[in-house]
């Protein structure tokens, strides 16, 4: 098993085991990581999909109702 991994922020090794800011190796790493993701520096790449609320099906239940 992996006994030491290097923190994702500061890349300074840390223990694996029996520590409570895993994969980070303090609070401060954790919470500078939780910022990051609030003030949205990390997306997932996706493409943007083109929806039309006006679909025809929906149209056709409506009428037959």
């Amino acid at each position: 098993m992996i006994s030491e991994v290097k923190c994702p922020i500061c890349r300074k090794l840390t223990p694996w085991e029996n520590n409570p800011c895993r994969p980070f190796c303090s609070d401060r790493c954790r919470l500078i990581d939780l910022g990051a993701w609030t003030q949205g520096s990390y997306r997932i790449p996706a493409k943007e999909m083109d929806i039309d609320l006006d679909d025809e099906d929906d149209e056709d239940k409506e009428s037959n109702n």
